[in-house]
């Protein structure tokens, strides 16, 4: 079916959205158009207030406003303690699931030759330098388990020990309530890797 160009380019607009496929991006311009033409000025004004403000954090790259993130500004958290994470959305997880009382550092995305990801556009250089300059005693890494990961943690686990930083990792395994029977190969094998000692 053919639209005007200004609808078209609003459903491929919507189709940058992680998730959003051709249907999805259809559904989205129609309910919007259709229905709630006041909650389209409304997303249209927040998209455009968010693409012009918001920056990243001088110290841990997370998405704020201000030059430092509120965790970053915040007198009540441990500067010696940093946790490396993939993405912004990852901090909240922490911060929602956990009682985490130190900094973060955001690299936004994860080490990949063949996709022309290296340690600089994941910010490795400012992450040395923070090591360098001595207030970080550990790192605790909480980077996902797939093979990019994997070279991620191990390259930043390189960086820390040149620094003579601890470094940690968040352990992988068996989610809570789950039955070894669902448990995919790989999940079952970090598990049994990385065993503690039950108390």
């Amino acid at each position: 079916m053919a639209y005007s160009p200004a609808v078209q380019e609003l459903m491929e607009a919507l189709r940058c959205l992680p998730g959003v496929g051709p249907k999805s991006a259809q559904r989205m311009t129609f309910s919007l158009l259709q229905h709630d033409r006041s909650a389209a000025g409304r997303l249209a004004r927040a998209l455009q207030t968010a693409a012009d403000s918001v920056g990243e954090c001088r110290l841990c790259r997370n998405l704020t406003e201000a030059d430092l993130c509120p965790l970053c500004a915040s007198g009540r958290r441990d500067p010696g303690l940093l946790c490396v994470v993939e993405n912004p959305s990852d901090v909240q997880a922490l911060e929602d699931a956990t009682d985490y009382g130190g900094l973060y550092f955001v690299l936004k995305g994860r080490l990949s030759p063949l996709d022309g990801i290296g340690p600089g556009e994941l910010g490795l250089e400012s992450l040395e330098a923070r090591l360098a300059a001595g207030e970080v005693g550990e790192i605790i890494l909480a980077v996902s388990p797939t093979v990019e990961g994997e070279a991620t943690a191990q390259y930043i686990a390189g960086m820390a020990a040149d620094a003579g930083v601890d470094i940690a990792r968040i352990a992988h395994g068996v989610p809570l309530g789950g039955d070894l029977d669902y448990v995919d190969a790989g999940t079952l094998s970090h598990a049994f890797a990385g065993r503690a000692r039950y108390r």
